[in-house]
């Protein structure tokens, strides 16, 4: 039933926790792993639209090299204990809309992610994209703290 698992990652401990959560789960259903990780892209504002954003392309390739970083522990514990592995790195100043459009393009059958358990204001004004990724996913979430 669940062979497909995708795995959002943005290197923070608790999607560390998830990541062995996932690795554990897809090896005893004899599932794959897809590891993610969205690179944040330069964060362009219009009113300097006009204006050379110096260190844009130097900050894109960074945040794309720690995004590297992040599924490469996916795919090496999912390789120690023999679980196949994919990994995409993808760039996007919504994070929630890739996890579920990468869910949707892969034919995954659930997620497995780890969320920073936000509460009250800071939940409210930071927002979650785990919030928002089980609000929009068309499979299963699991999440993990």
């Amino acid at each position: 039933m669940f062979k497909t698992i995708l795995v959002p990652t943005d290197g923070s401990p608790n999607s560390e926790r998830a990541i062995k959560t996932a690795v554990e789960f897809a090896r005893q259903v004899g599932g794959k792993l897809i590891g993610l990780a969205v690179a944040e892209p330069y964060p362009f504002s219009p009113i300097a639209e006009n204006a050379y954003l110096g260190g844009s392309e130097a900050f894109e390739q960074r945040s794309l090299d720690v995004a590297k970083g992040h599924v490469s522990l996916i795919a090496s514990a999912a390789t120690a204990v023999g679980v196949p592995c994919e990994t995409i790195v993808a760039q996007s100043a919504n994070p929630h809309e890739e996890i579920v459009d990468t869910a949707q393009r892969l034919h995954c059958d659930a997620i497995f992610m780890g969320t920073h358990g936000r509460k009250g204001l800071s939940k409210l004004f930071a927002g979650s994209v785990t919030q928002k990724v089980i609000a929009a996913s068309p499979v299963p979430v699991t999440v993990v703290r």
